[in-house]
């Protein structure tokens, strides 16, 4: 396996790799997200096809723990707007009375792959960590199912909380939206369409290394192309699926790529997480400032050391716990007011 690295980012080209392993980015990586990034099976993803790329990704996270603990969990059937009945899960700390803020959620999987299963655990952790009801949305994936279908599963559920509040044990003051790469990508779409068409007022949005430009034109974006990561290869097959073959092209809506959206102003509080070594890096640097820019309270983290889901592949990590620490923090103080 060859690998080649030079001191400045240079525009992509597919026979000239850079791989995370180059000497100018291996010493970022701690001992534990190296030996995370070596344990994932040494194959690119091929998104040309990507049923078999849904079947890797579904084995590697079968290997993963789950585990919900003391939370009760419940899904629900609710319709879609064109009658698409599609499940949301439901996680409510066993242990909690009365009206909690809720946080809705979306998962990852670049538009393309993944389901609630997924995300059981960090559901259940954020319910219990958050004091708050967990909705996942079990939103339909492109190519199937390409823009705007997955938003408007994600705008029905988020309807539904809201006119369900009281039913579900929901405070509807306290709504937030969250989720992580192509779930974060959502859930900042979710909240510009919730500001745009008068949906649940929402207080917040949690955004772990949100997928926002299908342009793929940052720096970063042609920096990470290691096979074993989410990439610029995957990245622009995903955007390509999502928006049925015009990635990169103009005329997209913003509530298709966030990136694009010209107005921030009126948008929920936004904690935005990502690592130094992700692809996404500056498109979620640039909508953090844009956010400042029209008056958005936003609180921004850039990790050392961390690539695109790191977190998940190396929990136990120093890196990771500080990481997850700092989000649960944030999400309590959100939604409660309570630093710790």
């Amino acid at each position: 396996m060859s690998e080649s690295c030079s001191g400045s980012p240079q525009p992509f080209d597919s026979s000239s790799v850079e791989r995370l392993e180059c000497s100018s980015l291996k010493g970022r990586l701690s001992p534990e997200e190296h030996a995370a990034l070596a344990s994932i099976p040494d194959e690119a993803r091929d998104l040309s096809d990507i049923e078999a790329a849904r079947k890797v990704a579904s084995i590697r996270f079968a290997t993963l723990p789950r585990d919900t603990g003391d939370v009760a969990v419940s899904d629900y059937r609710i319709e879609s707007s064109d009658g698409t009945r599609i499940r949301v899960r439901i996680y409510r700390p066993a242990d909690i009375n009365g009206k909690i803020p809720a946080l809705m959620w979306m998962h990852g999987g670049g538009l393309v792959m993944g389901h609630i299963d997924w995300d059981d655990s960090q559901c259940a952790h954020l319910s219990r960590e958050g004091h708050c009801i967990v909705v996942s949305v079990d939103y339909r994936l492109a190519p199937e199912y390409p823009y705007p279908k997955p938003l408007e599963d994600c705008a029905a559920a988020l309807w539904w909380i809201g006119h369900n509040a009281d039913d579900l044990g929901v405070d509807g003051g306290r709504i937030a939206v969250g989720g992580a790469s192509a779930g974060a990508g959502l859930a900042a779409a979710s909240a510009l369409w919730a500001r745009d068409h008068g949906g649940p007022h929402l207080t917040w949005q949690m955004l772990i290394y949100p997928m926002l430009d299908h342009r793929n034109v940052t720096v970063s974006s042609r920096r990470f192309t290691h096979p074993n990561i989410w990439n610029r290869a995957d990245n622009v097959a995903a955007w390509n699926a999502y928006l049925s073959g015009h990635a990169g092209e103009s005329g997209i809506s913003p509530y298709a790529s966030p990136a694009l959206a010209t107005n921030l102003s009126g948008l929920p509080s936004a904690y935005i997480a990502v690592g130094e070594l992700d692809l996404f890096l500056d498109e979620n640097i640039d909508y953090a400032k844009r956010l400042l820019t029209d008056g958005v309270a936003t609180e921004l983290h850039v990790y050392m050391g961390a690539f695109h889901g790191s977190d998940l592949l190396a929990p136990q990590s120093p890196l990771s716990r500080r990481w997850i620490a700092d989000r649960d923090q944030a999400l309590r103080r959100a939604l409660h007011g309570k630093m710790t």
